[in-house]
């Protein structure tokens, strides 16, 4: 695990700050170290994954919290067009096909989302 990471039960964001389907990302430091990971709100559930591209290691969305096709039903690597399934982040087409994004444990509790 990336030390940066945030310790499960730290709170993220409240719930009604996700659109829906929306996504939202995150950036943890500690020391040195960086975690990034977002957040993606869809049909009244929430799935978490590390901010960072199986292809090539690149973080997915080029603009702040863009992490969703236009139409909110997958994923989109901004950078080299790879969309991934928003519920178990397989890549369903691009260079990196068949390949998935490193999952992030995060859950609600009550009105908010917190690392899980």
């Amino acid at each position: 695990m990336n030390p940066a990471q945030p310790p499960a039960g730290t709170r993220l964001c409240g719930l009604d700050e996700i659109a829906e389907p929306g996504s939202r990302g995150f950036v943890f430091r500690s020391g040195d170290r960086l975690f990034a990971g977002f957040v993606v709100r869809r049909d009244g559930r929430i799935h978490g994954y590390v901010d960072r591209c199986p292809h090539a290691g690149m973080p997915l969305a080029l603009m702040p919290d863009r992490f969703l096709t236009r139409d909110g039903d997958l994923i989109l690597c901004s950078a080299h067009g790879a969309m991934f399934r928003i519920e178990d982040g397989l890549c369903l087409g691009g260079p990196c096909a068949g390949r998935a994004l490193e999952p992030w444990p995060v859950r609600v509790e009550g009105d908010q989302v917190v690392a899980g």
